[in-house]
């Protein structure tokens, strides 16, 4: 029998004129026991200010970044915000962090893209020492500190988190980085999960978590996937209102050469309609490019349809190790997406998973 899910929420990114809604979702989330909800950030809101805005306003549910990207802050930098909003939280921050891509790495923050790996274990490296509240020193490929040819000393984290250990995930999609992910993470953050697609991915985590001598079960390793929600009678209906989504981030999300969705897509079986949505996403076909995202593929990674449909659906995402199942419901209004978060509720109390 599957280990019990919890369930998350994910609002994605502030600023796109849902913001009060979004809000009100995680005020109805606290309400509804969901454990955790997550905030992102790209080229526009960014993540911690949202965090803290929402950790103000609600009681027991967690607050996580999907994701702080690493090219945007110092590891330091990244250790105080994690600190502080730990401490504000009560003990409710979960750091997920991810790096982003070249486009945004390279053209917003000024950070080359290259040994992204390695990079990310030096980073991961560097919060963990601070947030241990240890002299901050380190000599690697990527980063020094202090810097050996000026002033600088090594310093030590003044603020106290809430817990000894505040919880990293990774966002990893490439199997190297899934390998990395189990190796060094608490957690991993999926996006376009599907159950009959995760082997081996899940084995690439396995791996990973071997190098490090520890088993993924017991040291309660959090498989995190965000997934669309839309409950409806039709779920085919349903699944157009996915179709942007996904179509933007298969087709738009990176460049022709350098686009991780798409290429993830193309792992699961679908590489010509992925070079197809690609190809009139980036001609600014829009339309035609989400009209091309097949059906099957939305099936795979959302849960649509009548209650009974989606509870079918989340045992399959608990049957392939899925721990805190994240919603992300793509519905038109405030008060239709407070309805999925209850639907999904009762959803996973009719799959046994609750």
């Amino acid at each position: 029998m599957s280990a019990p899910v919890r369930l998350g929420l994910n609002l994605g990114y502030w600023g796109a004129g849902n913001d009060a809604a979004n809000l009100a979702l995680a005020k109805r989330a606290d309400e509804l026991g969901y454990a955790v909800v997550w905030a992102a950030e790209a080229y526009g809101s960014d993540a911690p200010t949202v965090l803290a805005w929402i950790a103000a306003q609600t009681s027991n549910i967690d607050v996580g970044s999907a994701v702080l990207q690493i090219p945007a802050r110092t590891p330091a930098t990244t250790a105080m915000t994690a600190a502080t909003l730990d401490s504000l939280s009560g003990g409710r921050f979960r750091l997920g962090l991810g790096v982003s891509g070249p486009q945004v790495s390279e053209g917003w923050h000024g950070v080359r893209f290259g040994a992204p790996l390695a990079r990310t274990r030096e980073y991961v490296d560097i919060v963990r020492m601070a947030l241990r509240r240890e002299r901050v020193r380190y000599e690697g490929t990527h980063f020094r500190l202090p810097l050996p040819d000026g002033p600088g000393k090594a310093l030590r984290l003044t603020v106290h988190p809430e817990r000894e250990r505040i919880p990293v995930y990774l966002a990893a999609i490439g199997p190297r980085n899934l390998e990395l992910t189990g190796e060094i993470a608490d957690g991993w953050l999926p996006v376009f999960f599907s159950p009959e697609h995760a082997g081996d991915h899940l084995a690439a985590i396995r791996v990973g978590a071997e190098k490090a001598g520890r088993d993924l079960g017991d040291s309660g390793f959090d498989i995190a996937p965000t997934v669309p929600l839309v409950p409806g009678e039709d779920w085919k209906t349903c699944a157009d209102a996915v179709r942007a989504y996904a179509a933007l981030y298969i087709g738009g999300m990176g460049s022709k050469e350098h686009n991780f969705y798409n290429q993830l897509a193309c792992r699961m079986g679908f590489e010509a309609e992925a070079a197809l949505i690609q190809e009139k996403y980036l001609a600014k076909d829009y339309e035609a490019a989400m009209a091309a995202v097949p059906l099957g593929f939305l099936d795979a990674t959302a849960l649509l349809g009548p209650k009974e449909r989606i509870a079918e659906r989340m045992r399959a995402y608990a049957d392939a190790g899925v721990t805190t199942l994240t919603l992300s419901p793509a519905l038109p209004d405030q008060d239709a997406a407070a309805g999925a978060l209850r639907t999904a509720v009762e959803a996973a109390e009719l799959a046994g998973v609750a």
